[in-house]
């Protein structure tokens, strides 16, 4: 019990501060009436689960991501943000039509895993933390996991939760549909600039 209440506070530290900024994007998910709140929660959970693993699978092997390479992830929400762009401006019920050429239950996977794609692509900071911490704790990555499940859980509560506020809440869906595709892209272009130093030439060996 000593070591696991310090254990506990240090996932829930980590948690937070690996995953705040994803307030903004969960919200305008859950804002955006071409996602359903069961799509926008599953793809959470599904990319959170993914950066979980990735980063148990480097502590195992001792792997450094190197730098630069996780800059290459802001490509999907850059991707997704021009696709929703495309929408905005084809009007509504572009999506829709979209949609209509997938087979029955394609469209939901789809958009659940590009929300898990932007949860991934906005995780560099989350594998950075994670892979030390679990490779100096083994014994306690069951247990991060877990606590990561259940913020995970929170996390979106707390999303939807402003989606839906008397106040603020009107305002978010007003604008959460248009705003989304240029979150997105902002965010797919901030991610890439990590990966101007693949360009960068190499330094002298020794």
């Amino acid at each position: 019990m000593e070591q696991i209440l310090p254990a506990l506070g240090v996932s829930v530290v980590v948690f937070l501060s690996t995953n705040i900024d994803d307030i903004l994007l969960l919200s305008a998910f859950f804002a955006d009436p071409g996602f359903t709140a069961r799509q926008v929660v599953a793809g959470q959970f599904l990319g959170m689960a993914a950066l979980v693993l990735a980063s148990v699978a480097c502590a195992l092997l001792a792997v450094r991501v190197p730098d630069g390479w996780i800059g290459l992830l802001g490509l999907a929400p850059l991707a997704l943000g021009l696709r929703g762009l495309w929408a905005l401006r084809r009007g509504p019920g572009a999506d829709d039509d979209d949609d209509d050429e997938k087979p029955p239950g394609g469209a939901a996977r789809f958009k659940a895993l590009a929300v898990a794609s932007v949860t991934i692509a906005n995780g560099g900071d989350n594998l950075g933390v994670y892979i030390p911490l679990f490779s100096s704790t083994p014994g306690h990555v069951p247990l991060h996991a877990a606590v990561f499940a259940v913020m995970t859980g929170a996390l979106c509560a707390l999303g939807h939760r402003l989606v839906h506020h008397p106040v603020l809440g009107s305002r978010i869906r007003r604008y959460g549909r248009a705003a989304l595709p240029f979150v997105l892209i902002g965010l797919g272009l901030w991610i890439l600039s990590d990966a101007l130093a693949l360009a960068r030439p190499a330094g002298p060996a020794g």
